[in-house]
């Protein structure tokens, strides 16, 4: 999809034009609004965004830096396409950090951060049908922060978001296609009950059932979406040229 159907004109009375800038297109890019392998323009970014293309470059270096869009020289900006190897080093990383949240959520989480993870299921089993997928996806994430508030670790979900934007791109196909939304929410009840219960074991394996979840859709998706995914032997020659 054109990136001018994608972005809207921002609010220059909320927060520096460039971190702007960089949310809105790399919402735009995860949830494949703009897709896998079309090519920006800073100019047209600057017109669509009304800025000056300062801040829009900027941006793109912070997307650069994320894995998601490279630079081609004499051509422009281009966003890459969906590497099931980055994908797959993505979910190893969050999953090693959240499993290490719940644990200790089991232990910490107090009365009210409880009540405040149950009413994120709830909110979470009414959008199951009647919410867009950005809306699901936005409940998704809040009750993720939510458990790292739980277990102390508000850090260990910023640095979660610094690594997973590969891995929400496929997470968005998934949410669509693969994993039915009430799975999720299913998994999501699994987690709470675990620290509900004080139980750091089982806390540890229902995150790690959910997370792992996306190791069984990445083939079937990557067959599905074959334009929107890097071939496996090009993922192959870009390691061993590193």
């Amino acid at each position: 999809m054109n990136e001018r159907s994608a972005l809207a004109k921002l609010d220059v009375s909320r927060e520096p034009i460039a971190r702007q800038v960089t949310r809105a297109l790399r919402q735009a890019i995860v949830s494949m609004r703009i897709a896998p392998g079309e090519m920006l323009s800073e100019q047209d970014l600057a017109q669509r965004f009304g800025v000056s293309r300062s801040p829009v470059r900027e941006a793109l270096i912070k997307l650069s830096e994320a894995g998601l869009v490279r630079v081609l020289p004499q051509r422009g900006t281009q966003v890459v396409k969906i590497s099931r190897a980055a994908v797959e080093d993505a979910r190893f990383i969050r999953q090693a950090v959240e499993c290490a949240v719940v644990r200790e959520a089991a232990l910490k989480a107090t009365p009210v951060l409880l009540a405040e993870l149950n009413a994120s299921l709830t909110r979470q089993r009414r959008a199951q049908r009647a919410t867009s997928s950005d809306d699901f996806m936005a409940l998704d994430e809040e009750f993720h922060r939510l458990l790292a508030e739980a277990a102390g670790r508000p850090a260990a979900w910023r640095m979660i978001e610094d690594v997973k934007p590969q891995m929400d791109r496929v997470r968005y196909l998934d949410v669509k296609q693969a994993t039915p939304r009430h799975t999720i929410v299913a998994q999501h009840a699994l987690i709470v009950d675990a620290i509900k219960s004080s139980d750091p074991v089982a806390a540890d394996k229902a995150m790690h059932q959910h997370l792992s979840e996306i190791l069984r859709t990445l083939p079937e998706l990557a067959a599905q979406y074959p334009d929107l995914f890097e071939p496996e032997h090009d993922v192959v020659t870009q390691a061993l040229s590193a």
